[in-house]
């Protein structure tokens, strides 16, 4: 009886210490083993490229693209709960079974989501030998992580100059229109803020926004 009380209470000890450790890395796995970067990124490039410094301010541009990343997260986050969380709790696999477990779902997602010269950059970069021999679901997490935010950065770049584009050409015909009216002490940016403004609202750019960066990850 007396070493079922303490088994049962070295479980607990092992599960609080798992729980407090999940939650101090929290942060660090939302960063960098999740879409929230892609998203943050592009929202920043989405306020500069309408020429508003402030407007969304940081928070709620921050709240929004953890919202984004809870959603597309999702099903991860599900198939994690059904395959490694439940069944840990439940007692029926061990702790080592249900960090293997919970880190499948992640690699496959970061994988979906990683370029192939990203994964063979950091192969090469690595001092393990056997590297090349593993296929990608095999690849340590030490490799996969850095590959996906690399591929990551990448694609929010891409995404970020596609953006600029559209506002960059209004920011040209409005600057051209003022010279040729020979009106060149008024800002063109002041002029071509409101119609970048106008324009960002008539095509509801938040929601086409949003719609592409969830499809980018389906």
């Amino acid at each position: 009886m007396v070493d079922i009380v303490i088994n049962g209470e070295g479980s607990d000890i092992v599960k609080i210490i798992i729980l407090f450790t999940l939650i101090s890395i929290a942060p660090f796995m939302l960063l960098m083993m999740t879409c929230f970067a892609r998203i943050v990124i592009v929202f920043s490039f989405m306020r500069n490229a309408l020429g508003l410094q402030q407007t969304p301010p940081n928070q709620i541009l921050i709240g929004l693209a953890l919202f984004v990343t809870f959603f597309i997260m999702a099903p991860v986050v599900d198939q994690i709960n059904d395959t490694a969380f439940r069944p840990y709790n439940e007692g029926q696999i061990e702790t080592e079974e249900f960090l293997d477990r919970a880190s499948i779902p992640l690699k496959e997602f970061m994988l979906k989501q990683t370029t192939a010269d990203g994964v063979e950059l950091y192969k090469g970069l690595s001092t393990r030998k056997d590297l090349q021999s593993l296929s990608p679901q095999e690849l340590p997490m030490s490799i996969v992580v850095p590959a996906f935010i690399t591929s990551e950065l990448k694609r929010a770049f891409i995404i970020g100059f596609l953006l600029f584009v559209p506002f960059l050409i209004i920011d040209m015909v409005v600057a051209s229109t003022l010279m040729s009216m020979g009106i060149i002490m008024l800002p063109p940016v002041m002029i071509s803020l409101p119609f970048k403004i106008m324009l960002f609202v008539v095509v509801d750019g938040w929601g086409l926004l949003i719609k592409t960066l969830v499809m980018t990850y389906n």
